[in-house]
């Protein structure tokens, strides 16, 4: 009986490190971990909260606008606060993982203001996540496109 009850255990063990290797594999975790990462950026960009955005992005963060200007993690940051959305959400959220590097695809759509300037805009966007030291994921890497309708 002890027999019987050590070899359920092992191959409950084995059942359950191989379901979580496959997990990791496929880079589930850290595919819903990212997707919930790019809904905090955008409840915060609608928010106009850049301090909530400020741990996501890395020192070195550098953005590409769709209008094809840059800028870097704190010029991000200063133009949020200044937005004003009515809407501000993204959608079809797709992540693939590569070890420490996650790249996430999606669509945003847009409409208010950008300091004076009126936005009603529908963007593809790709951003690159890279897993720190520490185990924290932080983009590194952003940039967005017009959506031709």
């Amino acid at each position: 009986m002890k027999r019987i009850m050590l070899l359920l255990l092992v191959v409950a063990t084995a059942l359950s490190l191989q379901a979580q290797m496959s997990k990791e594999s496929t880079g589930g975790d850290v595919a819903q971990a990212i997707t919930q990462l790019e809904q905090q950026w955008a409840a915060a960009g609608k928010a106009s909260d850049p301090s909530k955005v400020a741990p996501l992005l890395a020192d070195n963060f550098i953005n590409l606008n769709s209008d094809g200007t840059f800028f870097n993690k704190t010029q991000t940051l200063d133009r949020m606060k200044g937005d004003k959305w009515e809407t501000n959400q993204i959608s079809d959220i797709k992540v693939t993982v590569h070890g420490n590097t996650a790249i996430a695809t999606g669509s945003w759509r847009g409409k208010g203001t950008s300091g004076a300037k009126a936005i009603d805009a529908h963007e593809s966007w790709i951003d690159t996540w890279m897993k720190t030291p520490s185990g924290k994921w932080q983009c590194i890497a952003s940039g967005g496109a017009p959506v031709k309708m």
